[in-house]
């Protein structure tokens, strides 16, 4: 199975710096792309930004200009700098990855991380 584990969560202040980091492993055969979503409390899970193998991105409007996805391919690890907080991007983030594992390498599967809490007080 592939397994993704986040870190880099937290509590800061409005204005304030977080770097969100995701780890692949396991039986990898390959990543198309990976990405962060969250979710706040009574709210759907909603895109955040997403980086193709190709390195290219997609951002949410509300974080374009803040934050910065980025990717180390040979790592398999994903990065999410998030610069001027707002109390609005409080939420549970999650690392995705969509791609193949060696275990049915003939199928797309889009893999989750467990979650990472970040809190933005105002």
């Amino acid at each position: 199975q592939v397994q993704l584990v986040e870190s880099g969560g937290g509590l800061v202040q409005a204005g304030g710096s977080l770097r969100l980091s995701c780890a692949a492993s396991g039986s990898i055969f390959s990543i198309n792309a990976m990405g962060w979503y969250r979710q706040a409390p009574g709210k759907q899970r909603e895109l955040v930004a997403t980086i193709q193998s190709g390195r290219n991105t997609n951002y949410t409007d509300s974080v374009k200009g803040r934050f910065t996805i980025s990717r180390d391919n040979g790592k398999d690890t994903v990065y999410l700098q998030m610069n001027s907080l707002k109390p609005e991007d409080t939420a549970v983030y999650y690392c995705n990855a969509y791609g193949r594992s060696w275990a049915d390498i003939g199928k797309l599967t889009s893999f989750w991380g467990q979650g990472t809490q970040v809190t933005v007080s105002s």
